[in-house]
């Protein structure tokens, strides 16, 4: 039996479980029973975001407290963080920064303008200009964006469940190297099948951009046992070095670690970079 779409709701009402008609497809808000006040998104039948609503600093997917534990452990140079997340969902990730960064700015850029409109309505985010959501397609506004402003970028996006093609390439990578100031971190999201090849060849991407790469993964993918989510970022200085990560990493629900960037050069060789032409 199909699910009934809810109606728009009134911007006081709350999130309500359902499924909810958006500009890609469909949203379907469902309720976590195993927290007081969590909430799921799936997007077209995928899980997207996950969100606390009574602790913005839980995040529920293991992929992001790797990320944030790899933002945590760094040290950024400006007196405040400037993010930009591609790939808005919940906004979870952004949440979790303005919480831990109370002066941060954030802008989120979201494809999907009523997906952004229900997010609002549905959860208490940070309003501007502490968090801004821009509703746009995240190469073009990347590629608008001026040099050095922004210290962290996320790359966080999936059409279904695989990256569009032109946020994985060299092309839309040097874009992102220029918009990072000195000191910045570039952290993506990759999904990943066994065979590793999709990880393998964005982590050869993007070292060939960036001097520094690491990492984040728990053993089991990447011993190539299972499909899930490999965490790969660059920076123009060390980064994934503190001791005090690697313990965070083998802390959490699903152990993971960290690899350094000669292991990750070792893990990317001889494999070809992703390209715009290509």
């Amino acid at each position: 039996m199909a699910k009934k779409k809810q109606q728009p709701k009134q911007q006081d009402e709350g999130p309500v479980a359902g499924v909810y008609e958006i500009d890609t497809g469909t949203c379907e808000l469902v309720r976590d029973t195993l927290t007081a006040d969590g909430w799921t998104i799936e997007i077209n039948g995928v899980p997207s975001s996950h969100i606390d609503v009574d602790d913005p600093t839980q995040l529920d997917f293991e992929y992001m407290r790797w990320m944030a534990g790899l933002v945590g452990h760094h040290t950024f140079p400006g007196p405040r963080l400037r993010a930009l997340h591609l790939g808005g969902g919940a906004c979870t990730l952004a949440r979790y920064f303005a919480a831990t960064y109370p002066d941060a700015r954030q802008v989120v850029v979201e494809l999907d303008g009523r997906l952004a409109e229900l997010v609002r309505e549905w959860f208490d985010l940070p309003r501007a200009p502490l968090l801004r959501i821009r509703v746009g397609d995240a190469r073009a506004v990347t590629e608008t964006l001026t040099q050095d402003s922004r210290d962290l970028v996320v790359r966080d996006v999936f059409a279904g469940a695989v990256t569009p093609a032109p946020l994985a390439t060299v092309d839309f990578t040097e874009h992102v190297r220029r918009v990072l100031a000195p000191g910045g971190i570039y952290v993506v999201n990759c999904g990943d099948t066994r065979d590793l090849t999709l990880a393998k060849r964005e982590a050869a991407t993007i070292g060939c951009v960036f001097p520094y790469t690491v990492i984040i993964a728990d053993p089991a993918m990447l011993k190539g046992r299972r499909y899930g989510n490999v965490v790969i970022a660059g920076s123009d200085v060390p980064l994934g070095e503190d001791p005090g990560l690697a313990r965070e990493l083998l802390g959490g629900a699903v152990p993971a670690q960290v690899w350094l960037d000669a292991q990750v050069r070792t893990f990317s060789r001889d494999q070809k970079v992703l390209r715009d032409s290509l």
